[in-house]
């Protein structure tokens, strides 16, 4: 027979079991339930990716759209490439309405002029991205360079373009990134640079 004392203590024990057990269970409920929150967000994050994807290439086939119907200038004809001023007005909302033909002074803005036949001199930009090959160029620069210098200087590294209007890619990539600012049309800068170089 179990004495007084210790038939208290088994009590207990079972009564304390009974709780864990409760417990567990309670929290392996909720394990489940934040489970099935965690594969919802994940299918909601996919649709974004998704959704800014789709977006991005609307954008891509907006601007080209927009830069066909303009007047492209004789020189850019040739090259298939937008010069610094139609690129700047496709990038405008106005110009996505409009669609009207530029400014003249628009189209005698200076552009540094694009060499779409260069050949690669190094493959140093082959395997990155828009982003990290520019941040690269724009550190050894010093300063901004103007969109097609920068795909001018892309192209000697090896970077590989797959779209049909590079400076498009190129300007719209930057725009997107915090990493970069625009200091002039066409032309990019990065937005915090070395502070031993910023003195």
């Amino acid at each position: 027979m179990i004495d007084r004392p210790n038939e208290n203590l088994l009590s207990r024990l079972e009564q304390s079991l009974r709780q864990s057990r409760a417990a567990r269970m309670h929290l392996a409920a909720r394990l489940r339930e934040l489970e099935a929150e965690a594969d919802a967000v994940r299918a909601e994050l996919a649709e974004m990716d998704t959704l800014a994807s789709q977006s991005e290439a609307a954008i891509y086939r907006l601007l080209s759209s927009v830069l066909a119907s303009s007047n492209l200038s004789v020189n850019n004809l040739s090259t298939g490439l937008p010069s610094d001023a139609e690129l700047e007005a496709a990038m405008r909302p106005s110009s996505l309405l409009s669609r009207g033909p530029l400014p003249l002074d628009a189209r005698r803005q200076e552009i540094p002029t694009l060499r779409p036949n260069t050949e690669a001199l190094s493959d140093r930009f082959m395997d990155r991205t828009i982003p990290q090959a520019v941040t690269l160029l724009l550190r050894e620069e010093g300063g901004a360079l103007h969109v097609n210098e920068i795909y001018n200087r892309l192209l000697e590294g090896g970077f590989r373009f797959t779209g049909q209007n590079p400076t498009i890619s190129i300007a719209v990539s930057l725009n997107r990134n915090t990493r970069f600012r625009k200091v002039a049309p066409g032309t990019f800068d990065l937005m915090i640079r070395d502070a031993s170089k910023a003195s």
